[in-house]
């Protein structure tokens, strides 16, 4: 008996600001499962009951209907995952990798790609990954923790007292480098910090580690070879993350074989940390006397063109298509 292929939810869009880079990584994926003859549906939650009728509206960056958070609880308990199989979350960002989704699709029963409610959390909360870091012995960056409530003159007072400048002020929650700055000087410190608080309620300052831009993937518990980033601008920002051209990668990275090795360590042991299953990516900066410093870790990391976990795939010739099919399989289990 032929076995039947099981019905795929592409899940994409949401309200985060990475709202379109959730459709690239959909856009990649969607072809890939067309590619593998899954019957796919697509899903915008941002939507809710009021979903496109043409696939291309789901793509487009103009609005099909009304996006609002309201909306995901419709979508997930409207009749479109009634005969679905799994849910393929292309989601970025708050409501898509901070367990919000996955537990609407929990209380319906439906698996879902990627690591379970809790660890999706933990990731999304960078606060909280970095004090389970600390926990677990894998080197993380110093911080600060800033609420809005706080004295400026206080931070900048911690600041100094404590790493020094540049620094790196971001949101607590939020991805792709939505909000961060490297502040140069403390005259900077009162932008980034109005910057930061636009999307979260704390801010992390951090220490800013000189060296390199390099990331580690792992899949069925395995890590992948190190992928070095060579970004055009300073820091690998949100557009040099999703502009062709704008940075280049070197996959195996080009360092001695035993930092490879103790990245891979360590990125498996920030996957696991945090509970995490299935796929994941795990970011670090490497300073130039090779330390390693884990950033944090993604539990649904981007699938675009310049997506970094398809080219660490590729590195030990796994195809793009490999690689969706893999990652069903394994969420199936």
């Amino acid at each position: 008996m032929i076995k039947k292929k099981p019905v795929i939810a592409l899940v994409l869009g949401g309200t985060s600001p990475e709202r379109e880079v959730s459709k690239s990584s959909a856009s990649s994926i969607y072809k890939a499962l067309t590619s593998l003859d899954y019957k796919t549906i697509l899903v915008d939650p941002a939507y809710g009951k009021h979903q496109p009728h043409k696939e291309e509206d789901f793509f487009s960056k103009e609005n099909y209907a009304e996006v609002s958070n309201k909306n995901y609880i419709d979508a997930v308990n409207s009749k479109i995952f009634d005969e679905v199989d799994l849910a393929f979350l292309a989601l970025h960002g708050k409501w898509g990798e901070d367990g919000t989704i996955q537990s609407l699709l929990e209380l319906r029963g439906i698996k879902y790609t990627g690591s379970n409610v809790i660890s999706s959390a933990m990731s999304m909360d960078k606060l909280m990954s970095k004090i389970l870091f600390k926990h677990y012995e894998i080197n993380t960056p110093d911080w600060i923790v800033a609420e809005k409530k706080d004295s400026e003159v206080e931070l900048k007072k911690k600041i100094k007292d404590s790493f020094g400048y540049p620094c790196v002020i971001k949101p607590n929650d939020q991805g792709s480098t939505v909000g961060l700055t490297i502040c140069k000087n403390e005259i900077e410190v009162s932008n980034a910090l109005k910057l930061a608080f636009r999307y979260s309620e704390i801010a992390l300052i951090e220490e800013y580690i000189s060296g390199h831009e390099v990331t580690v993937a792992v899949l069925e518990d395995k890590p992948l070879p190190v992928l070095e980033i060579k970004p055009k601008h300073s820091v690998y920002d949100y557009e040099c993350k999703y502009t062709s051209g704008m940075s280049e990668y070197e996959v195996p990275a080009n360092i001695p074989e035993w930092i490879q090795i103790e990245l891979q360590s360590q990125a498996l042991k920030a996957f696991k940390a945090l509970g995490c299953s299935v796929y994941g990516r795990m970011d670090f900066r490497l300073s130039n006397d090779f330390k390693t410093y884990c950033l944090e870790v993604n539990t649904l990391p981007g699938m675009t063109s310049t997506s970094l976990v398809p080219k660490m795939a590729k590195a030990v010739g796994i195809t793009f298509e490999e690689l969706i099919d893999r990652i069903i399989k394994l969420s199936l289990k």
